[in-house]
Protein backbone atom coordinates (compact mmCIF):
# COMPACT_ATOMS: atom_id res chain seq x y z
CA UNK A 1 0.00 0.00 0.00
CA UNK A 2 1.61 3.21 -0.70
CA UNK A 3 0.72 6.87 1.35
CA UNK A 4 1.11 10.00 -0.09
CA UNK A 5 0.88 12.35 2.96
CA UNK A 6 0.94 16.21 2.51
CA UNK A 7 1.78 18.43 5.07
CA UNK A 8 0.72 21.82 4.69
CA UNK A 9 2.70 25.38 6.31
CA UNK A 10 1.52 28.53 6.31
CA UNK A 11 3.53 29.06 2.84
CA UNK A 12 4.94 25.28 2.22
CA UNK A 13 4.00 22.08 1.24
CA UNK A 14 6.02 19.35 2.23
CA UNK A 15 5.51 15.75 0.66
CA UNK A 16 6.33 11.88 1.49
CA UNK A 17 5.56 9.16 -0.61
CA UNK A 18 5.88 5.60 1.54
CA UNK A 19 5.19 2.15 1.07
CA UNK A 20 3.07 0.87 3.80
CA UNK A 21 3.18 -2.92 4.78
CA UNK A 22 1.68 -2.20 8.51
CA UNK A 23 1.34 0.95 10.71
CA UNK A 24 4.89 0.62 12.18
CA UNK A 25 6.63 -0.71 9.00
CA UNK A 26 6.85 2.43 6.27
CA UNK A 27 9.52 2.96 3.54
CA UNK A 28 10.46 6.13 2.36
CA UNK A 29 9.69 6.17 -1.54
CA UNK A 30 9.81 9.87 -2.18
CA UNK A 31 9.77 13.05 -0.05
CA UNK A 32 10.08 17.33 -0.84
CA UNK A 33 9.26 20.40 0.34
CA UNK A 34 7.91 23.54 -1.98
CA UNK A 35 9.06 26.66 -0.15
CA UNK A 36 9.07 30.21 -1.24
CA UNK A 37 5.93 30.68 -2.82
CA UNK A 38 5.72 33.36 -5.76
CA UNK A 39 7.97 34.14 -8.67
CA UNK A 40 10.61 31.48 -8.16
CA UNK A 41 9.08 28.90 -5.84
CA UNK A 42 11.51 26.44 -5.12
CA UNK A 43 10.83 22.40 -5.00
CA UNK A 44 13.98 20.08 -3.47
CA UNK A 45 12.77 16.28 -3.56
CA UNK A 46 14.56 13.14 -3.29
CA UNK A 47 12.99 9.74 -5.29
CA UNK A 48 14.60 6.46 -4.78
CA UNK A 49 17.44 8.41 -3.41
CA UNK A 50 17.87 10.70 -6.40
CA UNK A 51 17.98 14.59 -5.53
CA UNK A 52 16.28 16.74 -7.79
CA UNK A 53 15.51 20.79 -7.88
CA UNK A 54 13.35 23.09 -9.82
CA UNK A 55 12.16 26.05 -9.94
CA UNK A 56 8.75 28.13 -11.30
CA UNK A 57 6.10 29.84 -10.42
CA UNK A 58 3.40 29.20 -7.54
CA UNK A 59 1.24 31.47 -5.81
CA UNK A 60 -0.62 29.18 -3.52
CA UNK A 61 -1.03 25.44 -2.21
CA UNK A 62 -3.56 24.71 -4.87
CA UNK A 63 -0.69 25.39 -7.40
CA UNK A 64 2.20 23.61 -5.18
CA UNK A 65 0.11 20.43 -4.93
CA UNK A 66 -0.28 20.15 -8.36
CA UNK A 67 3.63 20.33 -9.22
CA UNK A 68 4.29 17.87 -6.89
CA UNK A 69 2.06 15.53 -8.91
CA UNK A 70 4.06 16.31 -12.32
CA UNK A 71 7.60 16.37 -10.46
CA UNK A 72 6.93 12.99 -9.03
CA UNK A 73 4.98 11.46 -11.84
CA UNK A 74 7.89 12.69 -13.94
CA UNK A 75 11.28 11.38 -11.90
CA UNK A 76 9.97 7.90 -10.85
CA UNK A 77 10.99 4.84 -12.29
CA UNK A 78 9.70 3.92 -15.01
CA UNK A 79 8.62 7.39 -16.13
CA UNK A 80 4.98 7.69 -15.25
CA UNK A 81 4.53 5.16 -12.52
CA UNK A 82 4.67 6.87 -9.50
CA UNK A 83 1.10 8.28 -9.25
CA UNK A 84 -0.80 5.36 -10.53
CA UNK A 85 1.03 3.24 -7.50
CA UNK A 86 -1.07 5.11 -4.76
CA UNK A 87 -3.58 3.99 -2.82
CA UNK A 88 -4.04 6.91 -0.23
CA UNK A 89 -3.34 10.44 0.30
CA UNK A 90 -3.11 11.68 4.27
CA UNK A 91 -3.26 15.11 5.05
CA UNK A 92 -2.23 17.24 7.90
CA UNK A 93 -4.99 19.81 9.10
CA UNK A 94 -4.21 21.84 11.99
CA UNK A 95 -7.31 22.49 13.95
CA UNK A 96 -10.23 20.16 14.43
CA UNK A 97 -12.08 21.83 16.61
CA UNK A 98 -15.28 19.90 18.51
CA UNK A 99 -16.14 17.89 15.89
CA UNK A 100 -12.67 15.91 14.97
CA UNK A 101 -10.93 14.30 18.10
CA UNK A 102 -9.37 11.40 15.90
CA UNK A 103 -8.52 10.59 11.96
CA UNK A 104 -11.51 11.17 9.20
CA UNK A 105 -12.12 10.00 5.62
CA UNK A 106 -12.07 13.01 3.65
CA UNK A 107 -15.30 13.76 2.17
CA UNK A 108 -17.66 17.34 0.98
CA UNK A 109 -19.05 17.48 4.38
CA UNK A 110 -15.98 17.17 6.23
CA UNK A 111 -14.31 19.71 4.12
CA UNK A 112 -17.23 21.98 4.52
CA UNK A 113 -16.38 21.36 8.25
CA UNK A 114 -12.72 22.02 8.48
CA UNK A 115 -13.37 25.28 6.38
CA UNK A 116 -15.38 26.95 9.02
CA UNK A 117 -12.40 26.06 11.29
CA UNK A 118 -9.99 28.33 8.73
CA UNK A 119 -11.14 31.16 11.49
CA UNK A 120 -9.26 29.66 13.88
CA UNK A 121 -6.06 28.79 12.38
CA UNK A 122 -6.20 31.17 8.93
CA UNK A 123 -2.78 30.78 8.51
CA UNK A 124 -3.17 26.52 7.85
CA UNK A 125 -6.54 25.20 7.49
CA UNK A 126 -7.55 26.88 4.36
CA UNK A 127 -4.03 25.64 2.96
CA UNK A 128 -4.90 22.36 3.52
CA UNK A 129 -8.51 22.52 2.04
CA UNK A 130 -6.63 23.44 -0.90
CA UNK A 131 -4.21 20.55 -1.21
CA UNK A 132 -7.18 18.48 -0.66
CA UNK A 133 -8.90 19.57 -3.23
CA UNK A 134 -6.31 19.59 -5.22
CA UNK A 135 -5.22 16.07 -4.72
CA UNK A 136 -8.82 15.20 -5.64
CA UNK A 137 -9.05 16.54 -8.55
CA UNK A 138 -5.82 15.02 -9.57
CA UNK A 139 -6.48 11.62 -8.23
CA UNK A 140 -10.29 11.03 -8.64
CA UNK A 141 -12.60 9.85 -6.16
CA UNK A 142 -11.58 6.38 -5.81
CA UNK A 143 -8.08 7.10 -3.70
CA UNK A 144 -9.19 7.07 -0.35
CA UNK A 145 -8.02 10.09 1.86
CA UNK A 146 -7.77 11.02 5.07
CA UNK A 147 -7.29 13.74 7.65
CA UNK A 148 -5.11 13.87 10.38
CA UNK A 149 -5.56 16.66 12.76
CA UNK A 150 -3.29 18.48 14.97
CA UNK A 151 -5.50 18.71 18.05
CA UNK A 152 -6.19 15.02 18.60
CA UNK A 153 -3.26 14.66 20.37
CA UNK A 154 -4.44 16.93 23.20
CA UNK A 155 -7.95 15.73 23.36
CA UNK A 156 -6.92 14.09 26.95
CA UNK A 157 -6.14 17.16 28.44
CA UNK A 158 -7.83 17.47 32.21
CA UNK A 159 -10.31 19.79 31.95
CA UNK A 160 -8.77 22.23 34.09
CA UNK A 161 -6.14 22.32 31.20
CA UNK A 162 -8.47 23.19 29.06
CA UNK A 163 -10.78 26.10 30.55
CA UNK A 164 -10.56 29.52 29.94
CA UNK A 165 -11.70 31.63 32.65
CA UNK A 166 -14.87 33.04 31.21
CA UNK A 167 -18.20 33.61 31.64
CA UNK A 168 -20.31 29.77 30.22
CA UNK A 169 -22.34 32.09 27.89
CA UNK A 170 -19.28 33.14 25.89
CA UNK A 171 -17.93 29.63 25.98
CA UNK A 172 -20.09 27.14 25.57
CA UNK A 173 -22.18 28.29 23.02
CA UNK A 174 -18.87 28.92 20.90
CA UNK A 175 -16.57 26.08 21.56
CA UNK A 176 -14.43 28.41 23.42
CA UNK A 177 -11.60 26.22 24.85
CA UNK A 178 -8.18 25.44 25.21
CA UNK A 179 -7.36 22.78 22.22
CA UNK A 180 -3.94 22.52 21.72
CA UNK A 181 -1.63 22.05 18.57
CA UNK A 182 1.54 20.70 16.76
CA UNK A 183 0.11 17.21 18.16
CA UNK A 184 1.23 15.33 15.68
CA UNK A 185 5.16 16.73 16.39
CA UNK A 186 4.95 16.35 19.98
CA UNK A 187 3.26 12.68 19.64
CA UNK A 188 6.22 12.06 17.21
CA UNK A 189 8.93 13.62 19.33
CA UNK A 190 6.84 11.80 22.68
CA UNK A 191 7.11 8.30 20.92
CA UNK A 192 10.62 8.51 18.90
CA UNK A 193 12.34 8.97 22.49
CA UNK A 194 10.77 5.88 24.10
CA UNK A 195 11.95 4.19 20.95
CA UNK A 196 15.69 5.71 21.55
CA UNK A 197 15.78 5.22 25.05
CA UNK A 198 13.34 1.67 26.02
CA UNK A 199 12.04 3.55 28.65
CA UNK A 200 8.53 2.94 29.81
CA UNK A 201 6.07 5.38 28.19
CA UNK A 202 3.32 4.71 31.18
CA UNK A 203 5.33 6.34 33.74
CA UNK A 204 7.39 8.96 31.49
CA UNK A 205 7.33 12.73 33.19
CA UNK A 206 8.73 14.59 29.70
CA UNK A 207 8.47 17.86 28.06
CA UNK A 208 8.65 18.15 23.95
CA UNK A 209 9.56 21.76 22.75
CA UNK A 210 8.88 22.12 19.22
CA UNK A 211 10.54 25.45 17.94
CA UNK A 212 9.86 26.70 14.23
CA UNK A 213 7.88 29.36 12.15
CA UNK A 214 5.07 28.15 15.38
CA UNK A 215 6.56 27.38 18.79
CA UNK A 216 4.81 24.98 21.13
CA UNK A 217 5.50 23.20 24.27
CA UNK A 218 4.02 20.04 25.44
CA UNK A 219 4.20 18.37 29.33
CA UNK A 220 3.37 14.59 28.88
CA UNK A 221 2.80 12.01 31.79
CA UNK A 222 2.37 8.74 31.41
CA UNK A 223 1.17 9.01 27.66
CA UNK A 224 -1.58 11.98 27.50
CA UNK A 225 -0.33 15.41 27.45
CA UNK A 226 -1.13 17.36 30.59
CA UNK A 227 -0.75 20.48 29.44
CA UNK A 228 0.32 22.58 26.10
CA UNK A 229 1.01 25.84 25.82
CA UNK A 230 -1.25 26.87 22.43
CA UNK A 231 -4.52 27.08 23.31
CA UNK A 232 -8.01 28.12 21.51
CA UNK A 233 -5.96 28.94 18.36
CA UNK A 234 -2.61 28.76 17.45
CA UNK A 235 -1.83 31.93 18.73
CA UNK A 236 -1.37 31.57 22.34
CA UNK A 237 2.00 30.57 24.43
CA UNK A 238 5.72 30.68 23.08
CA UNK A 239 7.07 33.48 20.78
CA UNK A 240 6.66 32.82 17.64
CA UNK A 241 8.30 33.97 13.72
CA UNK A 242 4.95 36.07 13.15
CA UNK A 243 2.69 35.34 16.12
CA UNK A 244 2.89 36.89 19.49
CA UNK A 245 1.83 33.61 21.93
CA UNK A 246 0.38 35.22 25.12
CA UNK A 247 -0.87 38.79 24.61
CA UNK A 248 -2.72 40.69 27.62
CA UNK A 249 -6.03 40.59 26.08
CA UNK A 250 -6.95 44.46 27.38
CA UNK A 251 -3.89 45.41 24.91
CA UNK A 252 -6.34 43.95 22.19
CA UNK A 253 -9.57 45.50 23.84
CA UNK A 254 -7.20 48.76 24.04
CA UNK A 255 -6.03 48.79 20.38
CA UNK A 256 -9.60 48.66 19.46
CA UNK A 257 -10.91 51.21 21.42
CA UNK A 258 -8.52 53.85 21.05
CA UNK A 259 -6.50 53.27 18.45
CA UNK A 260 -9.83 52.12 15.89
CA UNK A 261 -8.09 49.01 14.94
CA UNK A 262 -10.78 46.66 12.98
CA UNK A 263 -11.20 42.47 13.39
CA UNK A 264 -9.52 41.74 10.35
CA UNK A 265 -6.77 44.29 11.03
CA UNK A 266 -6.17 42.47 14.32
CA UNK A 267 -6.43 39.52 12.88
CA UNK A 268 -3.47 40.16 10.39
CA UNK A 269 -1.27 41.66 12.67
CA UNK A 270 -1.46 39.34 15.07
CA UNK A 271 -0.56 36.72 12.38
CA UNK A 272 1.65 38.15 10.28
CA UNK A 273 3.42 40.91 12.23
CA UNK A 274 4.01 40.15 15.26
CA UNK A 275 6.28 37.42 17.35
CA UNK A 276 10.04 37.54 16.05
CA UNK A 277 9.37 39.86 13.32
CA UNK A 278 7.38 42.35 15.59
CA UNK A 279 10.18 42.87 18.23
CA UNK A 280 13.30 43.32 15.73
CA UNK A 281 11.29 45.04 13.42
CA UNK A 282 13.77 43.36 10.78
CA UNK A 283 13.37 39.47 10.70
CA UNK A 284 10.84 36.52 11.77
CA UNK A 285 13.99 34.01 10.44
CA UNK A 286 16.03 32.95 13.80
CA UNK A 287 19.54 32.58 11.82
CA UNK A 288 19.10 35.82 10.34
CA UNK A 289 18.26 37.84 14.44
CA UNK A 290 21.17 35.60 15.68
CA UNK A 291 23.82 37.09 13.09
CA UNK A 292 22.30 40.50 13.42
CA UNK A 293 22.42 40.12 16.97
CA UNK A 294 26.06 39.16 17.03
CA UNK A 295 26.57 42.87 14.93
CA UNK A 296 24.78 44.70 17.69
CA UNK A 297 21.44 45.29 16.48
CA UNK A 298 19.36 45.94 19.36
CA UNK A 299 16.11 45.26 17.69
CA UNK A 300 17.20 41.90 17.03
CA UNK A 301 18.98 41.42 20.72
CA UNK A 302 15.42 41.89 22.14
CA UNK A 303 13.38 39.71 20.52
CA UNK A 304 16.26 36.55 20.90
CA UNK A 305 16.25 37.30 24.41
CA UNK A 306 12.16 37.68 25.05
CA UNK A 307 12.08 34.45 22.79
CA UNK A 308 14.22 32.46 25.33
CA UNK A 309 12.71 33.77 28.12
CA UNK A 310 8.89 32.82 27.15
CA UNK A 311 10.58 29.28 26.63
CA UNK A 312 12.15 29.24 29.57
CA UNK A 313 9.26 30.28 31.72
CA UNK A 314 7.09 27.71 30.46
CA UNK A 315 9.66 25.19 30.92
CA UNK A 316 9.53 26.26 34.39
CA UNK A 317 5.84 25.92 34.49
CA UNK A 318 6.02 22.59 32.90
CA UNK A 319 8.94 21.08 35.20
CA UNK A 320 6.30 22.07 38.22
CA UNK A 321 3.33 20.69 36.75
CA UNK A 322 4.84 17.40 35.94
CA UNK A 323 7.17 17.26 39.30
CA UNK A 324 9.86 17.29 37.62
CA UNK A 325 11.08 15.56 33.94
CA UNK A 326 12.99 13.01 32.73
CA UNK A 327 13.50 14.51 29.97
CA UNK A 328 13.28 17.42 27.49
CA UNK A 329 13.11 17.06 24.35
CA UNK A 330 14.06 19.72 21.09
CA UNK A 331 12.33 19.32 17.42
CA UNK A 332 11.37 21.80 14.83
CA UNK A 333 14.02 23.79 13.09
CA UNK A 334 14.96 26.14 15.47
CA UNK A 335 14.98 23.36 18.17
CA UNK A 336 16.75 20.98 15.84
CA UNK A 337 19.19 23.14 14.38
CA UNK A 338 20.40 26.18 17.08
CA UNK A 339 22.64 24.70 19.28
CA UNK A 340 23.03 28.73 20.78
CA UNK A 341 19.10 29.32 21.49
CA UNK A 342 19.34 25.72 23.03
CA UNK A 343 22.03 26.75 25.41
CA UNK A 344 20.21 30.02 26.04
CA UNK A 345 16.85 28.25 27.40
CA UNK A 346 18.91 25.68 29.22
CA UNK A 347 21.04 27.75 30.74
CA UNK A 348 21.74 27.42 34.91
CA UNK A 349 19.05 24.35 35.05
CA UNK A 350 21.22 22.57 37.17
CA UNK A 351 18.70 23.19 39.85
CA UNK A 352 16.73 20.61 38.11
CA UNK A 353 19.18 17.74 37.60
CA UNK A 354 19.24 19.66 33.72
CA UNK A 355 22.87 19.96 32.23
CA UNK A 356 23.91 20.56 28.96
CA UNK A 357 27.20 19.17 27.27
CA UNK A 358 28.65 22.32 25.26
CA UNK A 359 29.96 19.99 22.54
CA UNK A 360 26.98 17.64 22.12
CA UNK A 361 25.26 20.66 21.96
CA UNK A 362 27.38 22.06 19.38
CA UNK A 363 27.31 19.13 17.24
CA UNK A 364 23.67 18.36 17.03
CA UNK A 365 22.79 20.16 14.02
CA UNK A 366 19.55 18.34 12.76
CA UNK A 367 20.63 14.97 13.73
CA UNK A 368 18.90 12.48 16.65
CA UNK A 369 21.40 13.01 19.65
CA UNK A 370 21.43 13.34 23.10
CA UNK A 371 22.92 16.67 24.38
CA UNK A 372 23.03 16.81 27.91
CA UNK A 373 25.72 15.39 30.13
CA UNK A 374 26.01 12.07 31.63
CA UNK A 375 25.56 12.81 34.78
CA UNK A 376 22.78 14.84 33.76
CA UNK A 377 19.41 13.53 35.61
CA UNK A 378 17.05 15.19 33.56
CA UNK A 379 18.01 14.33 30.20
CA UNK A 380 18.04 16.70 26.60
CA UNK A 381 17.62 15.32 23.36
CA UNK A 382 17.19 16.80 20.12
CA UNK A 383 14.74 14.76 17.86
CA UNK A 384 14.09 15.51 14.57
CA UNK A 385 10.78 15.90 13.74
CA UNK A 386 8.78 13.35 11.03
CA UNK A 387 5.25 14.48 11.30
CA UNK A 388 4.61 12.92 8.30
CA UNK A 389 5.41 9.23 9.56
CA UNK A 390 2.70 9.56 11.87
CA UNK A 391 0.05 10.66 9.47
CA UNK A 392 0.96 8.23 7.07
CA UNK A 393 0.77 5.55 9.97
CA UNK A 394 -2.69 7.26 11.33
CA UNK A 395 -3.85 7.25 7.42
CA UNK A 396 -3.38 3.09 7.24
CA UNK A 397 -4.97 2.27 10.64
CA UNK A 398 -8.02 4.64 10.20
CA UNK A 399 -8.66 2.90 6.44
CA UNK A 400 -7.57 -0.69 7.74
CA UNK A 401 -9.98 -0.56 10.19
CA UNK A 402 -12.72 1.17 8.53
CA UNK A 403 -12.43 -1.20 5.40
CA UNK A 404 -11.96 2.00 3.82
CA UNK A 405 -15.22 2.52 4.00
CA UNK A 406 -17.35 5.64 4.10
CA UNK A 407 -16.02 9.08 5.66
CA UNK A 408 -16.26 9.37 9.24
CA UNK A 409 -15.98 12.47 11.70
CA UNK A 410 -15.71 11.59 15.29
Amino acid sequence: MQILVFNSGSSSLKFKLFEAVGPAELKLLAKGLVSSFGPSALCTWTVNGNEHEARTIINDHREATGWVFELLQATALPPGSLLDAISAVGHRVVHGGDRFSAPARISDQVLVAIESLESLAPLHNAASVSVMRASQSRLGPDIPMVAVFDTAFHRTLPDYARAYALPSAWTSPFGIKRYGFHGIAHRYLYERYHQITGGDPGTCRVITVQLGHGCSMTAIRGTSPVETSMGFTPMEGLIMATRPGDVDAGVLLHLAAQGGFSVDQLREGLNQRSGLLGLSGVSADMRELLNLEAAGHAGAKLAVNAFCHRVRKYLGAYLAILGGAEAIIFGGGIGEHSPQIRARVCADMDWCGLTLDPERNRMANGIESRISTEGSSCQVYVIPVDEESIIAQETYTYLHQQGKGSPDGS
